[in-house]
């Protein structure tokens, strides 16, 4: 069975279907009150590095770069660890990864769901 994993905005009004809602973003989403997110986890450890994020600037034209430069992060102990903790999650019940980005399936999001619906994990 794949695993139940969507992605949206955290500035999108959360939905009884969003399941379990993780943040993957490192900084806060402006405008947002941490009530009104309705987070089950603020996954900081699975957000791009400060340089990859900056070098990205979510250009479509390097995406295809930026996800492979950002699945080498995942490889971290941090990371792996926080991803099988989500993976484990999504086992049980749907999950939502939340972004402040504007284009979601140009994000770290878009790459994480890849991954967990995937089951395959860094290296691909």
């Amino acid at each position: 069975m794949t695993a139940d994993i969507r992605i949206r905005r955290v500035y999108d009004t959360p939905s009884p279907d969003d399941g379990v809602r993780v943040l993957v973003d490192r900084v806060w989403p402006r405008g947002v009150k941490k009530a009104d997110a309705k987070l089950d986890d603020w996954a900081k450890d699975l957000a791009p590095s400060t340089g990859l994020r900056e070098w990205y600037g979510h250009d479509p034209a390097k995406f295809s770069e930026f996800r492979r430069r950002y699945i080498t992060e995942l490889d971290a102990p941090e990371p792996t660890k926080k991803l099988g903790e989500v993976e484990a999650l999504a086992a049980r019940r749907p999950v939502t990864l939340l972004t402040a980005t504007r284009d979601v399936e140009i994000s770290q999001a878009a790459v994480l769901a890849e991954l967990l619906k995937t089951g395959k994990q860094r290296g691909s």
